[in-house]
């Protein structure tokens, strides 16, 4: 059984503790890709609620000073537990308080995959990168500079790195591997990233290698696109993002 099957025979308990502006675009997408999502950042039901999940996603996009002992609870409760957490920082390059952020949640937690677009994952290795608030400047960067960050923030984190763009690049040390499926109109969509996570989370929850399993959510997400923008009732992001959530059943 793939990775995928695995998934949809699961049924995984994906706990989010998330963007506040993608909630219900990640919720219905999980839905569709055969997950279970629930959604909870308050600091007296975090570890609880991650002692029922199958796995937890920590997602620092509208991350608010009360939000942080709930995640680092969370996380915790999935460590000991032995489940995935994944984590997106992101915009982790816009301000200090970001900053700060990820380096309680870095210290805190072991985190199974960072998932992050280049100028995010640049940033958590000191590698210079222009950002534009939580996205990555449109700079043109060839796989090896790619690899290079992937390789070294899975170096330092002692995690599966995933970089995001027109290439994914996912790293685990040494071993690399690339994606080159998508669409543009992922790029117009908000919260493409956010959900992309937490499909890649429920991924992690199968018993797949986790570098497979990471790579397959990565594979069937831009596939998934391609079909949607590729149908002839899809003529821009508005129409593109319900038929794309059709695709991720798929």
């Amino acid at each position: 059984m793939n990775t995928i099957e695995q998934v949809r025979n699961k049924q995984p308990l994906i706990h989010h503790l998330t963007n506040q502006v993608v909630m219900n675009f990640t919720a219905n997408g999980l839905l569709a890709f055969g997950g279970s999502p629930v959604m909870a950042k308050e600091v007296k039901e975090a570890a609880e609620m991650a002692k029922i999940a199958n796995g937890v996603l920590i997602n620092i996009g509208t991350i608010t000073e009360k939000d942080i002992d709930a995640m680092i609870q969370a996380g915790k409760t999935a460590n000991r537990r032995g489940i995935p957490v994944v984590l997106d920082p992101v915009g982790v390059a816009a301000t200090s308080f970001r900053k700060q952020v990820m380096e309680q949640l870095t210290n805190d937690i072991n985190f199974t995959a960072i998932k992050g677009n280049i100028g995010e994952m640049a940033y958590l290795v000191d590698i210079a990168w222009e950002t534009k608030g939580v996205d990555s400047a449109e700079i043109y960067a060839d796989q090896a500079i790619l690899k290079k960050i992937a390789q070294q923030v899975a170096e330092k984190y002692q995690t599966i790195a995933i970089v995001t763009g027109a290439v994914d690049i996912i790293s685990q040390g040494e071993t690399i591997q690339t994606n080159d499926t998508g669409h543009d109109y992922l790029t117009n969509i908000t919260g493409a990233g956010c959900l992309l996570g937490s499909i890649v989370t429920a991924c992690l929850t199968t018993n797949a290698p986790h570098m497979d399993a990471a790579y397959d959510a990565l594979f069937h997400y831009g596939k998934a696109a391609e079909r949607a923008a590729a149908l002839p009732t899809v003529g821009g992001p508005g129409t593109f993002l319900p038929h794309f959530i059709d695709q991720l059943g798929k």
